[in-house]
């Protein structure tokens, strides 16, 4: 039996669901303005999934590397969706200006 797939795909799925509310307290708290902290882990596990030699490690590593470069377009994203009034904005930060 290869289990590759199937331990792919569920951390996949925690990937995933770990970097939702990671953005949205990253917005929260800090703004947009802290983008470049995803940029810079998307290029670490990046650097990871390419040099790595077990192919769980690195396939996985890849998942969360663009996982980190898919979170950026969301953080500006959601930024948006706090203009809107979908989700609370942060009292205690300067409004959209960061």
């Amino acid at each position: 039996m290869n289990f590759f797939g199937i331990i792919v795909g569920l951390s996949t799925f925690i990937i995933i669901g770990v970097f939702h509310p990671i953005v949205i307290k990253a917005e929260y708290y800090f703004g947009k303005s802290c983008w470049w902290v995803f940029l810079i882990a998307g290029l670490l596990f990046a650097a990871l999934s390419l040099f790595s030699g077990n192919m769980a490690v690195s396939t996985i590593a890849g998942v969360t590397a663009f996982s980190s470069f898919w979170s950026i377009i969301e953080l500006f994203q959601q930024e948006k969706r706090v203009r809107k009034g979908w989700f609370p904005s942060n009292p205690k930060r300067k409004k959209f200006g960061n």
